[in-house]
């Protein structure tokens, strides 16, 4: 597509009533390009076991191909009918707390022969019914999958095939790299392998959790296959791949590995969901925007977002528009609303949509309007953004979960987990104006990168560390955390000092660890308050080696050790933070590495609440979005001289702009 796709998911079958032509009309006035329809509305398209209607979708897409408004079908595999659960009651998930009752979404287990069976029946008659359509430009793989907890006899029997398989049906190896003669949990034989729902071995649980989040890319790719075998050479495949949820979009999910799971789509594609009003930061759109354009290193579609949400989500006037903008700002070639309507009954009757309750225009429909024009009319400057980042983040989903089974104490009341320490070296690049990218432990072409971030990495195997080790020799600069390196991949401690073999680039060494109370930093030249220089969550008692120690422990007991560090190795720098900080000393540690290295632009002169996003269009141009997330008027210089895309006005670089409210200037160069 040449253009910023704008649209929402459309269910004609939830209406109250017949409006599907006022609908579109309304759409058009929008500007609204693109729907998404049928993912979730099998029962419908399939009332009795056999019997199919389509009259939903296809009157829907008659209607779009008739007004050209673009369609993304989706397959409605996700939520099973009631006559499924009724004649096959096998194929609801089994999990930790038993077989789950029908009513629910994403309740099946999606390895069950009978699920998978009228699961491919369903998708190839949807496709069949479909194909005819030049409306319709890609196909959505079912809906945010996940392995939804499975772990039924039929999903156990798989895993032991899998494990044996690994091994290559060496029982001793497999005993031993899992540690399993703690607790006379040894198996002697593979006819004797225990269920792992009640394991209190983390390196088999987290084992499993890796088993279980392969049948998801298991899953997406077979779906993948089958729509394969109809969609036209120009249709694309995507998935709305969604996040750890905190209440919002929060990190990384735990329940799929985003970049093995990718493989499976032509375009990635994501739900992204964040607080408004006061609470509006852009800091979610951003992450996970970063994230979900790492996937295959290219633009996304951005599938899921909020229109109003929860009432405490309703936006105030602007920020709806901001927040479309800053889905481009990171990548996005499209943002599309859950959903058109609001739902008039069931669990997501106040998840509201652009139209209310009613139906009729508001306000953030009329918001929606100005979106729409605005994206017609700018897109050829700014659809297919690329980005040119020199940072990069590292994470891991074996990290994430062994840090479930090992995990943090609260800190100062406050569960902390793996995504917390992610999001904590995330957000203050964001709030410094620091692009990233996001990488996975397979990740080969490190060194196009000038920084390299390694959060908690926990569990890892070997050949990850030592290409940390050889990016750091060849003149790349890694920061890693407490509780980097501590197990291998099948989470069991490295029995050697720690951290095993990053001990040499980072020049230290712990054999000792505890909670920091009432520690504080101290040692290093950073311009912050008293108050922020805190150790928090977790402390490493570093034994300094070679290392240059920027902070020690300031604490009468742990004055002998050290905190943060750094050592150059190589061609490169590696710095080591022992603790948890506050944002503040973070960002103090940060200023000075980027001004050492020369990294240090303009865009860091600039922070939080005013967020500069950059990239290159299609034309070449230099493209900078300056992103006002506050209630306050907010000044910078130009960065570069261009035009002003809203207003047309040429802008000198230097030139002081304001940005108004919970509002945004893009300067295209060129």
């Amino acid at each position: 597509m040449d253009q910023l796709l704008y649209g929402a998911a459309y269910y004609d079958e939830y209406m109250p009533y017949e409006r599907l032509d006022k609908d579109i009309s309304m759409m058009k006035k929008a500007g609204i390009n693109v729907i998404r329809i049928a993912e979730s509305t099998w029962s419908t398209e399939e009332p009795e076991e056999g019997v199919f209607d389509f009259s939903h979708v296809t009157k829907v897409l008659d209607a779009c191909e008739k007004e050209g408004l673009y369609v993304i079908v989706g397959t409605p595999t996700y939520a099973i009918p009631a006559w499924m659960a009724k004649a096959y009651p096998e194929v609801m998930v089994t999990d930790r707390s038993g077989r789950r009752p029908y009513g629910a979404r994403q309740i099946m287990d999606i390895t069950h022969p009978a699920y998978r069976f009228f699961a491919e029946r369903i998708i190839r008659r949807l496709m069949e019914a479909v194909k005819g359509y030049r409306c319709v430009i890609g196909f959505q793989l079912d809906n945010e999958t996940k392995h939804f907890g499975t772990s039924s006899e039929n999903v156990q029997q798989m895993f032991v095939r899998y494990i044996r398989k690994k091994y290559d049906g060496d029982l001793e190896r497999f005993n031993h790299d899992f540690g399993l003669a703690y607790w006379s949990n040894r198996i002697n034989s593979w006819e004797e392998f225990p269920s792992v729902t009640g394991t209190i071995n983390g390196s088999l649980s987290c084992e499993f959790e890796k088993f279980q989040r392969q049948l998801v890319t298991d899953f997406l790719k077979r779906q993948a296959e089958i729509v394969g075998e109809y969609k036209r050479e120009d249709q694309f495949i995507t998935h709305n791949f969604d996040f750890e949820w905190k209440g919002y979009s929060h990190g990384v999910q735990p329940d799929v590995d985003h970049f093995k799971a990718a493989e499976a789509v032509t375009i990635a594609g994501c739900d992204i969901y964040h607080p408004t009003q006061d609470l509006l930061t852009g800091k979610e759109i951003a992450f996970g925007g970063d994230l979900i354009r790492s996937l295959k290193k290219d633009n996304y579609l951005l599938i899921e977002t909020e229109a109003q949400g929860f009432p405490e989500w309703t936006p105030y006037e602007g920020q709806l528009r901001l927040q479309a903008f800053s889905h481009l700002a990171s990548g996005a070639d499209s943002v599309m609303y859950w959903h058109w309507h609001s739902i008039h009954n069931a669990c997501e009757t106040y998840w509201k949509g652009l139209l209310s309750h009613d139906l009729e225009e508001n306000a953030v429909y009329r918001e929606a309007c100005c979106i729409g024009r605005q994206f017609r009319e700018l897109s050829p400057s700014l659809v297919h953004l690329k980005k040119e980042n020199k940072t990069a983040i590292m994470v891991s989903n074996e990290a994430l979960s062994a840090l479930k089974w090992f995990p943090f104490p609260a800190d100062d009341g406050n569960t902390v987990n793996y995504n917390d320490v992610v999001r904590w070296i995330y957000d203050a690049l964001y709030e410094m104006n620091i692009e990233c990218d996001f990488v996975s432990t397979d990740e080969k072409e490190l060194d196009r990168y000038d920084m390299l971030f390694v959060p908690a990495l926990y569990s890892a195997p070997e050949e990850c560390l030592q290409r940390i080790k050889d990016y750091a020799a060849r003149g790349g600069c890694v920061l890693a955390t407490f509780k980097t390196a501590f197990t291998d991949e099948h989470v069991k401690v490295w029995s050697d000092v720690q951290p095993h073999l990053l001990k040499e680039c980072f020049g230290i060494t712990y054999n000792q660890f505890t909670v920091p109370v009432n520690v504080g930093l101290t040692g290093d030249s950073y311009q912050i308050p008293e108050e922020e220089r805190k150790a928090r969550l977790f402390m490493e008692l570093l034994e300094n080696g070679d290392a240059q120690v920027i902070s020690g422990y300031n604490h009468y007991a742990w004055k002998a050790y050290a905190a943060v560090t750094r050592k150059e190795f190589g061609k490169g720098l590696c710095i080591y933070m022992g603790c948890m900080t506050s944002p503040a000393y973070l960002k103090a540690l940060l200023t000075e590495i980027w001004q050492e290295k020369g990294w240090w632009t303009w865009k860091q002169e600039i922070h939080f609440p005013l967020i500069i996003r950059e990239g290159r269009n299609c034309s070449g141009n230099r493209v900078t979005y300056y992103l006002n997330y506050s209630r306050e008027l907010q000044e910078c210089g130009s960065g570069h001289k261009g035009r002003e895309l809203f207003s047309g006005r040429e802008v000198d670089k230097g030139e002081r702009l304001q940005v108004q409210p919970w509002n945004l200037l893009i300067v295209e160069e060129g």
